[in-house]
């Protein structure tokens, strides 16, 4: 897709399909029916709008971002690489975004169906690379073409992620969270023996 994506023409084309559903996407077949011939899953729907997402989020991305190499994570274990929830934290803990405002958000769209989080990426993904924040494509494929039949499971994980990364602001020699109250870390320090 990366490749695909140095093309002006296929990088428009796949761009116009930011938060539409795959029966609106009619610019973006052309580039991505061949390839999803070997990689969809026919029988759900879901698999195939992931695809149409990812693939027209990845056209949209700051110039900034597209002049990057893609990481591909090599060696690092699937659960360890960061989803949407660790990439939301990572976007607080770097002053991208409001810790509410993305908490909320990440609330929200662990309630709904991908209906509804579709539309809603665009902006989202947009703020985090503009800030900087690096989004792994293939686990968002992967959360976003198993969200509806796995809703709790990727729910709890995007939200763990989250809080885990977002509130990273512990000195890891007392565990005691940067401006808090001198009395907390003598209390900290005791729970320590």
């Amino acid at each position: 897709m990366h490749h695909l994506c140095q093309s002006n023409q296929a990088r428009a084309a796949l761009r116009r399909g930011l938060g539409l559903p795959v029966e609106r996407c009619n610019t973006m077949h052309r580039y991505l029916v061949p390839w999803l011939h070997e990689h969809d899953d026919p029988h759900h729907a879901d698999v195939r709008r992931a695809y149409y997402a990812v693939a027209s989020l990845i056209a949209a991305r700051p110039r900034a971002a597209r002049d990057t190499v893609p990481d591909h994570a090599a060696g690092i274990s699937w659960f360890q690489r960061p989803n949407l929830g660790a990439s939301l934290g990572q976007g607080v803990a770097a002053k991208v975004m409001k810790g509410n405002s993305a908490e909320s958000s990440l609330h929200l769209m662990t309630r709904q169906s991908t209906d509804a989080i579709h539309p809603s990426l665009p902006a989202l993904i947009r703020q985090l690379q503009g800030g900087g924040i690096t989004v792994d494509w293939a686990v968002l494929l992967e959360d976003l073409a198993w969200f509806n039949r796995s809703r709790d499971r990727i729910a709890t994980r995007w939200l763990e992620d989250y809080f885990r990364t977002s509130t990273r602001t512990t000195d890891p020699g007392t565990g005691v969270s940067a401006g808090a109250d001198p009395a907390h870390a003598d209390l900290a320090e005791e729970n320590d023996r």
